[in-house]
């Protein structure tokens, strides 16, 4: 039972979330309540406009999409790193923990920079394919669905194996050892005792990644060139290109509430699993 002392030590947590999170989320949503860019008159026609307009659907289910990839391509990549995590010695843990955190030490704009030059006409990719003979003119690699996937999903991916190593280090080792005593193999072990026993750490890493990965303004700018269009730059055009505040406020919220529905659906169905839900 929590004290009066209690909620008063919860008191700056609640006022910093209501002036920073709240406050700024209730402005968008005025915003986007205005039917005109001179903002005169108030109504829900800014809704109306985007989703009535295949155009905007298309761009926010490529939105979605993608950030789902995402999240496909982080676990497949991040599962085998942290499930190798826990075979490893403790030195080596450090070492491959400090591999895992070194990339979110740097700016996700350097990074991003860096698949622009291995992507790029002249990048790492091309001179291999043409030094090798396989093709006889680069590659168009960058500015491309594929280049932006692969991109994100590699720079979101510790979000992805942090969660999986916790998940997966509070194992019993001793249950894998009784599994294989029982007569399981290998993958049977695996697939039966230790990927259940990993949805939560699979659950978190990716609610994570998509709702980092469907915000990705940098990294789906620079790599898909401008070419792409995706909620995050459609937002940017309309506020700072074309100065329609109550439209791009509108998108910004049609996003939120996708993400929203996305994560709540995912955690909903992660619940149900046997890896969370027990008896």
């Amino acid at each position: 039972m929590h004290t009066r002392q209690d909620r008063w030590l919860l008191a700056p947590l609640v006022a910093f979330f209501a002036l920073f999170v709240v406050a700024p989320l209730g402005l968008v949503l005025g915003v986007s309540l205005y039917t005109d860019p001179s903002m005169t008159s108030m109504g829900a026609g800014q809704y109306v406009k985007f989703l009535g307009d295949p155009f905007n659907r298309q761009i926010l289910f490529e939105t979605l999409a993608q950030a789902l990839g995402a999240v496909v391509l982080s676990m497949a990549f991040g599962y085998p790193i942290a499930y190798l995590y826990t075979l490893l010695t403790r030195g080596w843990q450090r070492i491959l923990l400090f591999a895992i955190l070194l990339p979110m030490l740097t700016s996700s704009v350097v990074r991003t920079f860096a698949w622009v030059v291995i992507l790029g006409r002249e990048g790492l990719v091309n001179q291999l394919v043409l030094g090798a003979g396989w093709v006889e003119q680069p590659l168009t690699l960058l500015y491309t669905q594929g280049a932006v996937l692969v991109a994100v999903s590699q720079i979101e991916m510790p979000m992805m194996i942090l969660p999986l190593i916790s998940s997966l280090a509070a194992v019993d080792p001793r249950l894998r050892d009784a599994s294989m005593a029982l007569g399981a193999g290998r993958w049977r072990t695996f697939f039966k005792v230790i990927l259940p026993l990993s949805v939560p750490g699979l659950l978190a890493g990716s609610l994570l990644v998509f709702a980092a990965s469907a915000s990705a303004f940098v990294t789906q700018t620079l790599v898909g060139g401008g070419r792409l269009m995706f909620m995050p730059f459609y937002i940017y055009q309309q506020a700072i290109q074309s100065q329609d505040y109550p439209f791009s406020a509108a998108i910004a919220m049609v996003l939120l509430a996708a993400v929203l529905l996305v994560v709540v659906t995912i955690n909903t169905l992660g619940r149900r699993s046997r890896g969370f839900v027990h008896g």
